[in-house]
């Protein structure tokens, strides 16, 4: 434990927040444009597994066109300097140092990074879009197409660079019509003759043949993104019933199903028994199907209650062997607390809640959450939220509710992000993006806000003070300087004053407004604010 974390712990029991009610305005945010001449935003530590594809784009805002250059780039990688994806192979395991350079007319940028080869990969938290919150089970490849555009285009240059194709994708009966159910028992789901489930074809064209997502991750990568898929648990019943050959092995189907164990929502598997070979066999044939692809991540659902120790074991076992750096993201929570040691050594991110949906309940417990798994995480291993709910959800009213914008409010949106990014957590944005609004887009693409959650300091935030609604989070950063989050969560807006002592800080500070990227000025032993109700002030304190 950090003697950051020692101290703030102390401080909990110090003295009250200073909480006024007030009336504040409208919460704003900065909406500018970024600068002409390139900045590199991102994370600066990049993990692969040794041996495995590297691939990686720098993200980089500025006028186009950007050529884009590296100084004493590895052995065995290569640069594109038109797009600014590296890509090739590290052979040998250790921390790779060179420096990236984004140039164009109005100037130039560079920044240090670092590729680590060896046994982590998810260094920081993982940044990208899945098409859950918006298109539910019944996902296409052009709606998948289009939103991997957005990001691209958009998200990109500040570090978001992962695609991925949420639930049942196999099943070419999945309808658009509004209200759909979620999933039916008994249909039947494409799969080939080793009982591995396909894309559905009709909503995939490009996987006619049995090519499966090969030309979608094609195209996803040739954009400079990662490409994921989400699986469920187990193998599928249909491939039990028809005890099908596990390629690669001597073993069935029927040898690696646990036909008791079935998910209580989704009628697509049976579980697996991960602690025998023919389990093993299974998952390992399944990983060198998604490797064989280009996939760069899988989320597994129904691993978590009750938590699959075997199974979660096995597949890891399996991405260690499949030859590709994949980012494994367990579904959904709440995970047990009790399995922290195992999850965090088998996984890259887990879920601490259920699923997350556009309401105030579900933030509100965010909190209890991450206090409940606070001083557990790190680099290649992310306590995670779930999804941000935000933007345009359930498109044509999906399966996953009402057709309708984000329920939030926007203080309630700005609470979201800045709790996530102070954690920091997975950043999962769940939205129709092509259809956002300038608020939304500026909401997800605050380079200063987003830094947070990218800072390569592994210890993550600490609740400092909880007083009537009011907290104070804290986190320390690479650079030296103090995070500070204070949040309201009650129902009134409320003028609320932090004393340098709660944060064991002294002195003068120089505090500033990550959300309105805006220096507020030095401070000596305390700050006074407004913060609206389910509102946040998010803050960046620097000794004077």
């Amino acid at each position: 434990m950090s003697l950051h974390k020692l101290l703030v712990y102390a401080a909990l029991a110090a003295s009250p927040l200073t909480i006024a009610r007030a009336t504040s305005p409208l919460p704003v945010i900065w909406q500018g444009n970024p600068p002409a001449s390139p900045e590199i935003h991102g994370a600066g530590a990049v993990g692969f597994y040794t041996g495995t594809p590297v691939f990686w784009t720098i993200p980089a805002t500025g006028n186009a066109p950007i050529r884009y250059s590296a100084n004493q780039l590895p052995h065995g990688l290569s640069l594109d300097p038109s797009t600014g994806t590296i890509t090739g192979t590290l052979s040998e395991p250790g921390n790779y140092q060179f420096t990236v350079v984004a140039k164009n007319r109005a100037g130039d940028a560079s920044r240090t990074i670092s590729f680590v080869a060896g046994d982590t990969v998810a260094l920081t938290p993982p940044m990208g879009w899945n098409s859950y919150d918006a298109y539910g089970d019944d996902v296409t490849e052009s709606e998948t197409l289009a939103n991997a555009k957005y990001v691209h285009d958009k998200l990109l240059p500040y570090g978001w660079d992962t695609v991925t194709a949420d639930y049942r994708w196999y099943d070419p009966g999945a309808s658009t019509a509004p209200n759909n159910p979620n999933a039916r028992a008994g249909v039947q789901l494409t799969m080939d003759g080793s009982g591995r489930l396909l894309p559905a074809v009709n909503r995939f064209p490009s996987a006619a043949d049995g090519k499966g997502f090969t030309a979608l991750a094609v195209q996803i990568h040739a954009m400079g993104l990662k490409f994921g898929i989400h699986i469920m648990r187990g193998i599928p019943r249909i491939a039990v019933q028809q005890n099908l050959p596990i390629d690669g092995s001597s073993y069935t189907a029927a040898e690696a199903a646990n036909t008791a164990d079935t998910c209580p929502w989704c009628p697509d598997m049976y579980g697996v028994k991960g602690d025998t070979p023919a389990g093993q066999a299974y998952y390992d044939s399944l990983f060198r199907l998604y490797a064989s692809w280009g996939v760069d991540f899988v989320k597994m659902d129904d691993t978590s209650q009750p938590y699959h120790a075997d199974e979660i074991t096995a597949v890891r076992s399996a991405i260690g062997k499949c030859g590709r750096s994949i980012v494994y993201s367990l579904s959904p929570g709440e995970t047990p607390v009790v399995d922290a040691l195992h999850v965090a050594d088998h996984s890259n991110m887990w879920r601490m809640s259920g699923d997350f949906w556009d309401n105030w309940r579900s933030l509100n417990h965010s909190f209890e959450l991450d206090y409940r798994w606070e001083g557990i995480g790190g680099p290649g291993h992310w306590p995670d939220s779930d999804m941000l709910p935000v933007g345009h959800l359930s498109v044509d009213g999906r399966s996953v509710g009402p057709n309708r914008e984000t329920r939030f409010t926007l203080p309630e949106q700005m609470t979201l992000i800045s709790l996530w990014c102070l954690q920091p957590a997975p950043l999962m944005v769940g939205a129709d993006l092509p259809d956002n609004d300038q608020w939304t887009l500026s909401l997800l693409t605050n380079p200063e806000v987003l830094a947070l959650d990218q800072d390569p300091v592994t210890s993550g935030a600490v609740r400092v003070k909880s007083s009537d609604g009011m907290e104070i989070w804290s986190r320390n950063l690479s650079d030296g300087s103090l995070a500070v989050g204070i949040f309201n969560r009650a129902q009134a807006d409320s003028q609320v004053t932090v004393h340098w002592s709660d944060l064991r800080l002294f002195g003068s500070q120089t505090v500033r407004d990550l959300w309105l990227r805006k220096n507020l000025g030095t401070f000596h032993d305390q700050i006074t604010l407004p913060v609206l109700s389910h509102g946040v002030v998010l803050l960046r304190l620097t000794e004077s």
